[in-house]
């Protein structure tokens, strides 16, 4: 089958398309003859030699897929092949096939496109195991989603205002910060030429804060909190270290999370897709969450679509297409 190659570890021109052997799925997987493949943030990191997949997944990058089941593997039941599926996996996106543990598919949601389902499996799940079962966003609440024009960042705002939120983001620029208010942002924060933490706390300060910039947010990020807030960090962009002041975290009784899905247990990753399948698909269904997809390219141009991403010159998701 093809499948996107890595070569070595280092910049986007090193992604190249190879013949590879075709998995088979085990005990408990089913095969998915990929239609679609999203492009993420986490996906570069691979690419630089910076995030390995874990133990047994494969290395092929991509950890997001839609397509049609080709294959049951032994103890599978619930599924039949020709099936339209998405799946959240490990690794093994960019190609042709891939092999999924059962309880990581989900069925596409009713009036999304099979090609536009795979813009949702990572965003969907990262989105509901921390808004929900981590931050417990509750109706009322603010919430600030830092990276407003990403996938996470547009999925979020839809999520967060189906629940009853009310949405703050930041963006590098106009465009991006129109997207979010047409999407339901309530309070749309330009980074470059805005100070977030003064504009939350004119607004009493956040509930919680989803945050995909790291180090270099943690003080602003806390000092935006109101009493009882929760920070949850997602990912890395802006460094790994920083300092904390534990003073200013006690005067506000606030909570700081870090969290990963990628490295899961499959137990627990199978827990929160049935849990987005329950919650997060009927919003879907019903119009209220719409996949937001701002390129797709074919596979030959994986590269290509990395690039886009790094330049930070997208809204939404990327998808490569098979």
């Amino acid at each position: 089958m093809r499948a996107v190659s890595l070569s070595e570890f280092g910049p986007a021109e090193n992604l190249t398309v190879a013949d590879v052997d075709k998995p088979r799925p085990g005990p408990g997987e089913v095969l998915i003859k990929v239609a679609a493949a999203g492009v993420n943030r986490a996906d570069l990191l691979q690419r630089q030699g910076n995030y390995p997949p874990p133990p047994g997944a494969s290395e092929i990058i991509g950890m997001e897929v839609s397509g049609t089941v080709d294959e049951l593997g032994a103890d599978v039941a619930g599924w039949t092949t020709g099936t339209e599926v998405c799946a959240l996996i490990a690794g093994g996106g960019y190609a042709e096939y891939v092999a999924v543990a059962a309880g990581h598919l989900l069925p596409i949601p009713a009036g999304v496109d099979l090609i536009d389902a795979a813009a949702l499996p990572e965003v969907a799940c990262t989105v509901l195991s921390n808004l929900k079962r981590t931050a417990h966003l509750a109706p009322g609440e603010l919430v600030l989603l830092h990276g407003g024009g990403s996938g996470i960042g547009t999925h979020g705002i839809q999520w967060a205002k189906a629940l009853g939120a009310t949405v703050a983001v930041t963006a590098g620029s106009d465009t991006k910060l129109e997207l979010c208010r047409d999407l339901g942002a309530d309070i749309t924060i330009n980074y470059n030429t805005d100070d977030f933490v003064e504009v939350v706390k004119d607004h009493g300060g956040a509930d919680v804060i989803l945050d995909i910039v790291g180090a270099k947010y943690l003080g602003r990020n806390v000092s935006a909190l109101a009493d009882d807030g929760r920070l949850v960090i997602i990912g890395m962009q802006g460094g790994i270290k920083a300092e904390l002041n534990i003073a200013a975290l006690l005067g506000k009784r606030g909570t700081v999370h870090a969290t990963a899905l990628r490295g899961r247990e499959q137990s627990d990753k199978a827990a929160i897709v049935a849990d987005t399948i329950a919650t997060t698909w009927p919003l879907i269904a019903d119009g209220r969450i719409k996949p937001v997809v701002g390129a797709t390219f074919p596979l030959a141009e994986a590269g290509a679509a990395h690039t886009l991403l790094e330049s930070g010159q997208v809204s939404g998701k990327i998808l490569l297409t098979l």
